[in-house]
């Protein structure tokens, strides 16, 4: 195979309409665009969204809720996730990351109770939920906040 024999896919690729070049090609004199009206001048055309005046569906649908600009969104991860640790260890997030159970910790992790623990873990997080907590004192461990 040389350089010479490469080619696109077929149907991949598809010639340009050449607009204003005479009557037979079907796009001649106006080019497509019809016959005057703001879309039809050079540079012309709106904006996205814009109705012609008429308020945009944009600012006639009602807003609901608030999103905070500023927030620092924290990871999750469940109890069921500490199980992997031995007992007595210390699960912060460097130990986490280590394990291979976050990726990134931007702005730390809250500890969620889905599922169950059974070693006695110090775990060390940003925010726990209430069953978390308990679920991880039951099992003899201790959620300290961070």
């Amino acid at each position: 195979m040389k350089l010479s024999d490469l080619s696109p896919a077929q149907g991949s690729t598809h010639v340009a309409k050449r607009k204003g070049r005479g009557i037979g090609t079907g796009n001649g004199k106006t080019g497509g665009r019809g016959h005057k009206g703001q879309k039809a001048r050079s540079g012309g055309g709106v904006r996205v969204g814009f109705e012609g005046g008429q308020m945009p569906l944009a600012r006639r649908i009602p807003k609901r809720g608030f999103n905070n600009i500023f927030a620092k969104p924290l990871d999750s991860i469940n109890v069921s996730m500490l199980d992997r640790f031995e007992d007595g260890a210390v699960v912060d997030e460097k130990a986490l990351m280590d394990a291979g159970i976050i990726s990134t910790c931007k702005y730390g992790f809250k500890v969620l109770g889905n599922g169950e623990v059974t070693k006695k873990l110090t775990v060390k997080a940003s925010a726990f939920s209430e069953t978390a907590k308990q679920k991880i004192e039951a099992a003899g461990g201790k959620a300290e906040v961070i």
